[in-house]
């Protein structure tokens, strides 16, 4: 009895043991869970860049814990007891004296191309990681430039804070993306700052204690019941209750049978090969749940496997350049032009429209609101959709300019067709601007285009890699516009199915207007292609998406002495005349989007996917 009492007093004091050391480890032998590097500056530029290297110094988040300053003034005056006087605000500095540090704060965060990019001929403070002194050091690089705009707000980042005196912010960033500091962007930048990272604490033995250590003690427990219930038995009555006599039994009749001595030795080597048997899977069970037990969080040691050696082995693959935004990055960029553009709209405002549209999409916008200040009754074009951004393709380039072609639509409102756009940014402080807004076809079927996450090379509009130049396909409609199937020598090129813009401005509309003319005037057509560039997209099956720009010009001019030409609409607002004995010319610009499929497939057709047409300018006959 007594044995069974001190092997549960023993179980216990290993489970307690165990339990208690388990949650030590977790606990008051744990190490740091987080680690910090500290930097105190002592520099005038107004940026300080914190590289993705020093970012990335450590695993996991980074929490950094930036700390502003306050202007340096005059040392207030004393007060009559000594001390000195209190006051609300930092006086004025005194004459002399130079600021120091500003109490405002502002942090962003994006591509280490895109930050650099943006600090450009600005002296900054770089800040980056030295692995060998396992320490954040930092280079002061001096530019030509001593002050910068404030970066918040601009298309550039993948985030953005701001703060006062202190600013707390915790993000996750890879290795090619960095940080960068500004307090006013004329005073220094921010000279104090912490990054910390986390730390894995977490013990390999602290989960094998404590499992081990509940085993234990449920071991006690089961031993301590068994020595219950034994000694309670052994407490029972001794006297023996006693029992009735035996009948004699009568002996049944058997043969005897002599057994070989090998037999029976051979039938207790059996029963004990069983039992040895028997006990080998516990024993296999056993030792397999004490193993895992013991490995917990531990390491465990693999054989690479045969793709794994391949792939060590393989030549690495080439790396494609960086995309000049992320569909998120895009999606946020064509929200804040769709909503700058639908202000503009609302108030006719050409100057700030100018702030998110350029080239052919703001002299549509700029003739528009010219228009609708002479003539209330003009409408406004139509806004661009929100609500979907169903495609985004980003031209590859760290470099500016740069472009990035999207569609958006309304899925609220089908009556609203979906609308192209392209977007561009000459430099890495101006933002994005729309160049086109394109509608789409109704039948319009898109080819495939890589995703945003790769993006697309933008080729030159005179590239040998289709089957015609994109430079050619432009000129080409235009020529097919102005002098149809007879004229036009490319007019095969094109498809004529689906293409609405034929019908509406193509060679026989125009003769068409030309025989509405009455006979005291004439009316005359020319067209070329637009001073915007010509754009071109790779797609996947080796076309291109190309984006041209036509402009066509109307002429009516009187054929007879004391005979006038009218306008009147859109026109007659633009040109500020209703009638003119000299005659009226009117401008439109067309923006254009066609498909052109690759060399595989040369026979095929080119694809016109959607145009824009509108007044953009009118006059009246000098």
């Amino acid at each position: 009895e007594p044995v069974r009492f001190i092997i549960a007093i023993v179980l216990f004091v290993v489970a307690f043991v165990g339990i208690g050391l388990g949650i030590a480890e977790r606990t008051v032998f744990a190490e740091a869970d987080s680690v910090t590097e500290s930097v105190d500056l002592d520099s005038t530029a107004p940026v300080t860049v914190v590289d993705g290297a020093a970012l990335n110094a450590f695993d996991g988040r980074q929490t950094l814990a930036i700390l502003g300053g306050v202007e340096a003034g005059p040392d207030p005056a004393p007060s009559a007891s000594g001390s000195p006087a209190a006051s609300e605000s930092p006086a004025p500095a005194a004459s002399g004296e130079v600021p120091t540090e500003s109490e405002a704060i502002a942090a962003v965060y994006g591509a280490s191309s895109d930050v650099l990019g943006w600090v450009g001929d600005a002296s900054y403070t770089f800040v980056t990681w030295d692995a060998e002194e396992m320490a954040l050091v930092t280079e002061e690089i001096t530019g030509s430039e001593s002050t910068v705009p404030s970066p918040i707000g601009s298309d550039l980042w993948y985030g953005e804070f701001e703060g006062s005196r202190e600013l707390g912010l915790t993000v996750n960033v890879p290795r090619d993306v960095s940080l960068l500091m500004v307090s006013d962007g004329t005073l220094p930048a921010p000279q104090e700052f912490s990054i910390t990272w986390p730390l894995d604490v977490s013990s390999a033995l602290a989960t094998p204690l404590i499992l081990g250590g509940f085993a234990a003690l449920l071991l006690g427990l089961l031993v301590l019941i068994w020595a219950l219930v034994h000694m309670r038995r052994q407490r029972g009555p001794r006297r023996k209750t006693p029992k009735g006599p035996k009948m004699p039994r009568v002996p049944k009749p058997s043969r005897y049978r002599p057994v070989k001595a090998s037999t029976i030795i051979g039938r207790a080597k059996g029963r004990r090969a069983v039992r040895r048997i028997a006990l080998l899977p516990a024993a296999i069970t056993t030792a397999l749940v004490l193993s895992a037990c013991s490995i917990g969080d531990g390491l465990s040691i693999s054989q690479p496997t045969e793709a794994a050696t391949a792939s060590s082995t393989a030549e690495p693959e080439e790396e494609l350049p960086p995309v000049a935004v992320t569909a998120r990055q895009a999606e946020r960029i064509i929200d804040r032009v769709a909503a700058t553009v639908a202000e503009a709209d609302a108030a006719a405002n050409a100057d700030l429209a100018a702030t998110r549209l350029a080239g052919p999409a703001l002299a549509l916008r700029q003739a528009n609101y010219a228009a609708r200040a002479n003539n209330s009754e003009i409408a406004a074009l139509p806004a661009i959709p929100t609500g979907s951004v169903d495609l985004v393709l980003p031209q590859q380039t760290d470099i500016w300019p740069r472009q990035v072609f999207a569609i958006v639509s309304n899925p609220e409102d089908e009556t609203v067709p979906p609308l192209a756009m392209v977007l561009s940014q000459t430099s890495a402080r101006e933002p994005y601007r729309a160049t086109h807004l394109i509608t789409l076809e109704p039948q319009a079927t898109l080819p495939e285009v890589p995703p945003a996450s790769l993006g697309t090379a933008f080729l030159g509009a005179d590239t040998p890699f289709l089957p015609v130049q994109p430079a050619t396909v432009v000129q080409s409609y235009a020529e097919l516009l102005l002098l149809g199937e007879a004229g036009a020598p490319n007019f095969g090129l094109f498809q004529a199915e689906g293409d609405s813009l034929r019908a509406q401005i193509g060679f026989e509309k125009k003769e068409e207007r030309r025989a509405a003319i009455p006979s005291t005037a004439a009316i005359d057509f020319t067209n070329s292609v637009g001073d915007a560039g010509i754009i071109t997209m790779s797609t996947l099956d080796a076309g291109a998406l190309v984006v041209g720009y036509l402009t066509e010009t109307e002429t009516v001019t009187p054929t007879q002495s004391g005979a006038t030409v009218n306008a009147s609409g859109t026109v007659a607002a633009l040109a500020g005349v209703d009638s003119s004995e000299r005659g009226i010319t009117a401008t439109y610009g067309v923006q254009l989007l066609f498909y052109v499929p690759s060399l595989e497939n040369p026979d095929d057709p080119v694809v016109l996917l959607g145009y824009t047409q509108g007044l953009i300018a009118a006059s009246e006959v000098p």
